[in-house]
């Protein structure tokens, strides 16, 4: 991991070089000598570091020592970040006064030259001014130069070998598809027949209701697997009402598990703020009805913590079970479990299935024949932990020749003694086979607590921020970000993948061993904490100076501890607060933390989707000082307006304002942050204009939303022209909202959206309300919807608030890569548009589109009299790869059913990959057609808020019940 960090600054030093040879400056006497010194020094270092990396775990000394050098990499960091940035805002701003790094060859007068109107400056020919590096950058170089020195002639004493640097290798690509299936593991058939006998008997009279089982056993080997597979069954799920799943997780943190039960009953967030209110909830939900409850990873043997669920689980009906997994017989004794299923290590032949099944997909039989000896002395070693089988055939799975499986078997690193050592011998060959750079993407998952859902996009977004990806020339660094992610998932060291409707990943967990493991590597490096009111004044003195990335989880009571801006030299500040009642943060406490966290590279400040914006939260001036930050979250917060001195973050690249509903406007000096590639500002609703710079920031991948301003009040000089975006050639996802403020229609065609070859995303908004008590003409959104052509590739667009009649544009059906579509409110439409005609469709969701009462032929886009010119049959497929379908708020809606099944020989096949069906408010709804009655596909029905359905589809009551009863996941009303 060090070499990463090693070779990081090496590029940084030999990139700024070549950019002062091309700029015609030099060094300043004096800290040209020490930039070459520290690079001879770092590559003298670099040479030795996998050797290193590979005695640290065995020898302290060379341990400590990578620490040592670590640390001053770091420093080096922060002096080139500063550095470059300083040259960068120069630059920009064209002030070369006393803040200025370099010198020139000789007096000469150097053209500046920048597109548009140069950022606000106008452009013109300036003399560099003979100028000094200030004093504090050159002492630091110095300074840091002299530990490095050190820490090289340290090096000799560990006689370390020389070899090359896993840091520059790329790291192969890899077939991410292959994730190992929790519910096809190999083994633990008795455990798991155990199990559901007793779940599924009668349990005691004595009982009262209450029936608890535990399964133990040690870290990895299985237990919260079982238990899912229990949950799954087909038997199980019959037999129980409720089925809820709570992630305990070390400390039994009473208001949290609380919390966790109601929001798993309710099916939603929960606003509860005291814990008694919470269970009294428990209580009256529970009462009547047959429940499974699952308590996963339970540590905390303190009966005092359990006692008051206890009591209140048994209000629910006869019959309730309470399942809990745990590493401890005593807290399984604790809880009052009447029964205890051991779980201990897989048994030979079945670890050596696991090992086979992961190590050996998609080889061939020579493959297989050659290996497989060496395969099963390696299972051997894993001494049935399923954990150490999957970690180690994961690891297999990528060599191919037989040394390379030797070289496994023969590790030394089998032999190290530590607690659990063959789990931890076995993540430890894994994680030693990996590329530097992805080394370090792992070790920074140790931020985030155990059990934790880490959402794979914002896990990128923090790998770039800390600059651990390296892309290659027009390769885009979320590329690089997925790459990664896919190694470390297809070596397990991911599990729990949550999907979106197109298969990709969305969030992921870690097992709590191979999080330990984090922790171990990262060397204390990453930590989260947990902070309520009555630790609040001592909860971050105990942090030790070496942490750099630090994640605090807030609970209903706390507030941010001021000592947070003890540790100093942070690069990740992330603050996890899903609370609604008020604001954790206030101007106060956010100028000292943009005092003093000066090292930041990521700072999130995120809210959850429910917090209250009742509080306004003004963001200091002194954000200014905040120099490295690449990552600012501010999402959710209520903030007004952003101070101009935003604009001096210049290495800023992702912004994330999502909404931030009270912000009126952003600020003008905006074009200046040319590195900005991400501004996620999706539910900024209040703001006014878009500010004249936004054109200027040609990098952006992602603008969340365009706001057209309708010129009224608004400076034109300060207003963005939707024309503008024009300049934006590398957009991907865009959202442009107003567009009822498009006073010509020229002004779309102007922008010339179908040419933006890279955009996949785009929402288009009309008008939310009526303009002064007048409607917009329904032509005028028509004809602006026909100018707004995409490009053929777009695989996202979302349409809301349109009024035209029909929600069909010509250039739709052109659309032949559109996976997901949105319809939002679109009310003068009185039928469905031909949606069964896009082939690539495979998410619809439509959301209150009021005149539409009856869905027919018209939405599968088939021709009524369409007759082939052959005798002979034939199929017509519509919406052929639809995977997931939503219906919302469609309170008009009474009829859905197709007349047309069959037209001449032509059968028509209506939605034949179909997942996934939700259908909330609509009252009027009377019936689902047959085709959904019929199919055999569809794994997932929810109906909510539909009277009528809900009575014809009511569990073993309803007249059609039995039409639907075969799909196994039903949701049917609350």
């Amino acid at each position: 991991m060090a070499d990463a960090i090693v070779s990081t600054i090496l590029e940084q030093l030999i990139s700024f070089a070549a950019e002062e040879i091309k700029q015609q400056v030099k060094l300043v006497v004096g800290v040209e000598k020490e930039v070459k010194s520290l690079t001879s020094h770092l590559q003298a270092i670099q040479v030795v570091l996998d050797d290193a990396e590979e005695k640290q775990v065995k020898e302290k000394a060379v341990s400590l020592w990578l620490g040592r050098l670590k640390y001053a990499s770091y420093d080096i960091e922060d002096v080139l970040d500063e550095w470059i940035t300083r040259r960068r805002k120069l630059q920009i701003e064209g002030g070369i006064g006393e803040n200025a790094l370099v010198v020139p060859h000789k007096k000469k007068k150097v053209c500046l030259c920048f597109p548009g109107s140069c950022f606000g400056f106008k452009q013109e020919e300036f003399g560099f001014k003979q100028v000094f590096l200030r004093h504090d950058i050159a002492e630091k170089i110095k300074e840091i130069n002299e530990e490095l020195h050190d820490i090289a002639a340290q090096k000799d004493m560990f006689d370390l070998v020389k070899s090359g640097n896993k840091s520059s290798e790329r790291p192969r690509r890899v077939q991410s598809t292959f994730l190992i299936d929790e519910e096809e593991i190999c083994g633990r058939v008795g455990e798991r027949n155990e199990l559901l006998s007793k779940l599924l008997c009668e349990s005691s009279e004595q009982q009262k209701g209450l029936h608890i089982i535990s399964i133990v056993g040690m870290g990895g080997i299985g237990k919260t697997t079982l238990a899912q597979l229990a949950c799954n069954h087909d038997e199980v799920k019959r037999k129980f009402d409720k089925i809820l799943w709570v992630c305990v997780s070390e400390t039994f943190e009473e208001f949290r598990v609380a919390k966790a039960i109601v929001e798993v009953l309710d099916g939603r967030e929960s606003h509860l703020a005291e814990f008694h209110s919470l269970l009294q909830h428990i209580y009256e939900s529970i009462a009547g009805k047959s429940f499974l409850l699952v308590l996963d990873d339970v540590w905390d043997g303190n009966y005092l913590k359990w006692e008051p669920f206890y009591r209140c689980l048994k209000n629910g009906l006869h019959g309730s079970k309470i399942l809990v997994t745990t590493r401890k017989g005593s807290v399984a004794s604790m809880m009052g479990s009447i029964d205890i299923i051991s779980v201990k290590e897989l048994a030979e032949e079945e670890c050596w299935l696991l090992f086979n099944k992961i190590s050996f997909f998609d080889r061939s039989i020579e493959e297989r024949e050659k290996l497989e000896q060496i395969g099963q002395r390696i299972a051997g070693k894993c001494k049935g932990l399923p954990l150490a089988a999957k970690t180690i055939g994961s690891l297999m799975r990528s060599k191919q020749t037989e040394e390379e499986w030797k070289r496994i078997l023969n590790s030394d690193l089998w032999k190290v003694e530590e607690i659990e050592k063959d789990v931890l011998s076995s993540l430890l060959l894994s994680y030693n086979d990996l590329p530097s750079r992805v080394k370090r993407c792992f070790s920074y998952c140790a931020v985030f607590p155990k059990d934790y859902n880490i959402e794979k996009d914002k896990l990128i977004t923090l790998w770039m921020a800390q600059g651990y990806l390296s892309a290659e020339e027009d390769e885009e660094m979320e590329t690089v970000g997925e790459e990664y992610f896919g190694i470390l998932a297809s070596r397990s060291f991911f599990q729990e993948f949550k999907k979106s409707y197109d298969n990709r990943i969305i969030e992921c967990k870690m097992h709590d061993m191979v999080h330990d493991f984090a922790r171990f590597v990262s060397q204390n490096e990453c930590f989260s904490m947990a902070i309520n009111g009555s630790e609040e004044p001592n909860a971050t003195n105990s942090l030790d100076e070496k942490v750099r990335h630090l994640m605090l989880i807030f609970s209903i009571e706390a507030s941010l501890p001021v000592s947070t801006c003890r540790v100093k030299r942070i690069r990740s500040l992330l603050i996890n607060d899903s609370r609604s009642d008020h604001s954790l943060l206030n101007g106060e406490i956010l100028e000292e933390l943009f005092r003093e966290l000066t090292s930041l590279r990521a700072l999130d400040f995120c809210k959850s989707y429910n917090a209250s914006w009742s509080s306004t939260l003004e963001i200091p001036r002194n954000i200014e000082k905040l120099v490295h930050l690449r990552y600012l979250n501010l999402s959710y917060q209520g903030i007004k307006k952003l101070p101009e001195t935003l604009c001096e973050l210049y290495n800023l690249e992702k912004l994330d304002i999502s909404y931030c509903y009270k912000l009126e406007e952003l600020p003008e000096g905006i074009g200046k942050l040319i590195n900005m590639k991400h501004l996620r500002n999706r539910g900024t609703s209040s703001l006014r204009y878009m500010p004249v710079g936004i054109g200027r920031l040609t990098g952006l991948r992602t603008l969340g939303e365009f706001h057209v301003s309708a010129g009224g009040g608004v400076d034109g000089r300060k207003a963005c022209r939707l024309e503008s975006l024009k300049n934006l050639e590398h957009l991907q996802v865009c959202g442009i909202c107003r567009l009822g403020d498009v006073s010509d229609v020229g002004e779309a065609k102007r922008l010339e959206l179908d040419k933006k070859k890279y955009l996949f995303s785009l929402t288009l908004e009309f008008d939310k309300t009526e303009r002064g008590g007048e409607r917009r003409k329904n032509e005028d959104d028509q004809l602006l919807l026909e100018a707004l052509r995409p490009p053929l590739d777009l695989k996202e667009l979302e349409i809301r608030y349109y009024r035209g009649n029909t929600v069909f544009p010509s250039w739709m059906a052109s659309l032949t890569n559109l996976k997901s579509l949105h319809l939002h409110r679109c009310e003068n439409c009185e039928q469905l548009p031909p949606l069964g005609k896009l082939q690539s469709l495979e998410n619809l969701y439509i959301w209150r589109m009021e005149s539409v009462k009856r869905v027919g032929d018209e939405f599968l886009g088939i021709e009524s009299d369409h007759h082939g010119s052959s005798s002979s049959s034939s199929v017509i497929i519509a919406f052929p790869k639809l995977k997931s379908l939503t219906i919302y708020s469609m309170l008009e809606l009474e009829e859905w059913d197709y007349e047309i099944t069959r037209t001449g020989n032509t059968v028509i096949n209506i939605m034949p990959r179909l997942s996934s069906l939700t259908i909330n408010y609509c009252s009027k709804l009377k019936a689902l057609p047959d085709h959904f009655h019929q199919t055999t596909t569809l794994k997932e029905l929810h109906i909510w808020k539909c009277r009528l359905l809900e009575e014809r589809y009511c569990n073993g009551e309803g007249e059609d019940w039995s039409k639907i009863s075969h799909i196994p996941n039903l949701h049917i009303g609350l």
